[in-house]
């Protein structure tokens, strides 16, 4: 088990290498690097007061994004698949003919049933890590990590621009981390 300050320092790290999954290259590296470490820091904190269901929905937050997000790659690849095979996918300038007529229904509905897929796992991940993280707010005294959960899920149900919500909400929790007390209040 681990003590409240090394749960600062992996849970505050972990958040700072989530925000910088935006990174080029090596930007997904970090970001899973930064989930493993927030599990660890959830994980102590969540043995520390005694609580499973913090580490609980912590984890279930994460397979539930991790499916979502692998779900909706298979419905994309598959969508692409059935360009390739269809030979839509050609060499040269000009599209293949029949090529507009027939976009819709093999590619472009497949994509779109692809981001709202990834985007309700999202959403239900969401809600799932905001309740780890009310619990730990409540648990530690720190309000903070209650404000990111919020922001985060607010991110999660909001597309496009949510994306940048939950930047923010990645930025407050690596704050709440580091407001954590050397012991419990």
């Amino acid at each position: 088990m681990g003590t409240l300050s090394e749960a600062k320092v992996l849970g505050g790290i972990g958040s700072i290498l989530l925000i910088l999954s935006l990174v080029p290259n090596v930007g997904p590296l970090l970001g899973i690097v930064g989930f493993i470490l927030l599990l660890i820091a959830i994980k102590y904190i969540s043995d520390i007061v005694g609580d499973e269901q913090i580490f609980k929905d912590m984890l279930i937050a994460v397979i539930l994004a991790i499916i979502g997000v692998f779900a909706g790659i298979i419905i994309g690849g598959a969508a692409i698949f059935t360009l390739i095979s269809r030979g839509l996918l050609t060499g040269g300038i000009a599209p293949p003919t029949g090529f507009l007529s027939t976009l819709p229904g093999t590619f472009l509905i497949p994509l779109i049933i692809a981001f709202i897929v990834i985007w309700i796992f999202m959403i239900i991940s969401a809600i799932f890590f905001r309740r780890s993280l009310d619990s730990i707010a409540s648990k530690l005294n720190i309000g903070m990590f209650s404000t990111a959960g919020l922001i985060y899920l607010i991110g999660a149900i909001i597309p496009v621009i949510g994306f940048i919500i939950m930047i923010v909400a990645a930025i407050l929790l690596a704050v709440a981390f580091f407001s954590i007390p050397e012991k419990l209040p």
